[in-house]
């Protein structure tokens, strides 16, 4: 007999060795009060079919919290899979991105998915999860793995594992059919009861259960400025011969990284000098003297307002800007969420006042001195920096507030320009496995959190939860307000940054419970080939967080 410490009932528990998961928590089911889909052993994220044979510490989780809903989500992918294959012979399905509070789809050979289509498949789905088939956990010798998706004809996903070249390879089989992902999957099919198809251009969106609502499937918002822009870089990946993980690894391993990054670095130039035309078109129509560049958090805005500034010189402009996040009230004033954390994202984290009275002294000619944050005292400095304007200038405002009307909303409309930035990642690691932006975010917060402001990627992570829930409330619902979008992301830069990350995810103690999202970062960044961070030019928007930036911080 093993003993156990269960979290969820706070006790020691003895189970036999070799026993599932699955197996403990049917044993507890009266006292969970839940029907749980993963458990964190020993703070690492595992599938119920996990077997034990030595003491650990076990949290089960359910499909709404912690790592739960990656798990369902996962899981609804590879009931997806298998209704495509069963309706569908011979239609290769990809899992492209996440848009619309959903996962858009496509598939492939089909140029316009019908009301028909997509009806069989959930139609399919659903006879799936009545029969609760069971996701098949396995483990092999990785060119074993390969061998079944060759088979199965998941090149992608094939492609990724030569190249990443794991000793071994976990994946799941559905009613005959393999697939591999690089998290747990529920114990069967009926886990994951709760989903929804809808129709979504070409392809149709992928809903899981709704977060404020878990009994319904959510629903899909409109965000047709978020899928031209995924659209546009969907279309540059496809030119360049870069859609997957593997594709990637593939050009590194052949010293072509250099020219990637070029490529790369130049599509961000063209996009910002198209941006900047158009602000300078409508300024010297007698419009937008203001521009507003706004995005969640880690999507770039700083140097992306930098270049934009630089662009905008060459049109023969005088850019001045302006950052909110120098206009932080001092921490001990900054207001509280519902779990008593420092709301930074919330728009009343500004001193709006304060803002305001600057604002309206620089748009009065006067000669303003602006502050300074210091993230590490968490107070604001003045140190000189002074602003005035003068004929032919511009102003740039940048920080996550600036979409939001209520922070100009004594401007006129016509003077105000707004840019919205996210790193809208179209790299996927296999066409059933995108990367996920806040993934990629958030790993670019850990590094700069880490850098330059002095906060271990622990409490970077721990804080993570309610930066996103101050991003759903304070800055998605504007992003379609913007008049340009400009994606942030850089397919070679999760090349760049593993090593780095991984330096610093591997410092969170495994006795915490961010060490589970610190180990499922390193997994995810595993599956890379790391490039060598001096290909990075100096002006590269990714200096600002791995520094050697050529622009001032």
């Amino acid at each position: 007999m093993i003993r156990i410490f269960c979290k969820n009932v706070d006790r020691y528990i003895e189970i036999e060795g070799g026993s599932t998961l699955l197996d403990f928590a049917s044993s507890l089911e009266s006292e969970l009060g839940f029907r749980p889909i993963c458990a964190r052993v020993n703070n690492k994220t595992e599938a119920l079919a996990y077997k034990v044979y030595t003491p650990k510490l076990v949290e089960f989780q359910s499909h709404t919290e912690g790592s739960g809903p990656r798990v369902y989500t996962r899981s609804l992918c590879m009931l997806l899979y298998r209704a495509v294959a069963a309706m569908l012979p011979g239609t290769r399905l990809t899992i492209e991105h996440s848009i619309a509070h959903g996962y858009y789809c496509r598939l492939q050979g089909i140029d316009e998915v019908s009301d028909e289509i997509v009806s069989s498949l959930k139609s399919e789905m659903r006879r799936l999860v009545a029969l609760d088939l069971p996701f098949e956990h396995s483990e092999s010798l990785t060119s074993d793995a390969v061998g079944i998706f060759e088979r199965e004809g998941l090149e992608s996903t094939a492609l990724l594992l030569r190249t990443a070249r794991p000793l071994y390879t976990t994946y799941y089989t559905l009613d005959g059919l393999s697939d591999s992902y690089y998290g747990a999957l529920a114990p069967s099919t009926g886990y994951v009861p709760v989903f929804d198809l809808h129709r979504y251009k070409q392809g149709f969106l992928l809903m899981p259960f709704d977060p404020a609502n878990p009994a319904k499937a959510a629903r899909p918002i409109r965000q047709e400025k978020m899928y031209g822009a995924f659209t546009e870089y969907l279309r540059f990946n496809r030119i360049v011969g870069v859609s997957t993980v593997g594709e990637l690894n593939t050009y590194v391993n052949s010293r072509r990284a250099a020219d990637l990054i070029n490529v790369s670095e130049a599509l961000h130039e063209k996009a910002l000098a198209h941006i900047s035309d158009d602000i300078t078109r409508r300024y010297r129509d007698g419009g937008a003297r203001i521009v507003l560049i706004a995005g969640p958090s880690s999507s770039g805005k700083t140097t992306t307002t930098k270049r934009l500034a630089i662009q905008l010189m060459t049109n023969l402009l005088k850019p001045q800007m302006i950052s909110l996040d120098n206009y932080f009230v001092n921490r001990e004033c900054t207001p509280r969420d519902a779990d008593g954390e420092y709301d930074y994202e919330s728009l009343y984290a500004l001193d709006l006042e304060q803002f305001n009275n600057d604002f309206n002294r620089i748009l009065a000619g006067e000669e303003v001195e602006l502050p300074t944050y210091n993230f590490e005292l968490g107070r604001r400095q003045y140190k000189g920096d002074r602003i005035k304007l003068e004929e032919g200038s511009i102003l740039l405002i940048e920080g996550i507030h600036g979409l939001n009307p209520e922070l100009t909303a004594n401007i006129p409309e016509a003077m105000k320009y707004r840019v919205y930035v996210s790193a809208l990642t179209t790299l996927s690691l296999d066409e059933h496995n995108w990367v996920p932006t806040t993934d990629n975010r958030l790993l670019r917060r850990i590094i700069r959190d880490h850098k330059y402001r002095g906060t271990s990627a622990e409490e970077t992570i721990r804080r993570w939860p309610s930066v996103r829930r101050g991003e759903e409330k304070w800055i998605f619902p504007y992003q379609e307000n913007a008049d340009a979008m400009f994606n942030s992301s850089l397919l070679f830069e999760l090349g760049v940054i593993k090593d780095y990350a991984e330096a610093v995810l591997r410092g969170v103690p495994s006795d915490v419970p961010e060490y589970a999202e610190a180990y499922r970062l390193r997994k995810f960044l595993s599956y890379f080939v790391p490039i060598n961070q001096a290909l990075i030019p100096s002006t590269s928007l990714l200096r600002e967080f791995l520094g050697g930036s050529s622009f001032k911080y």
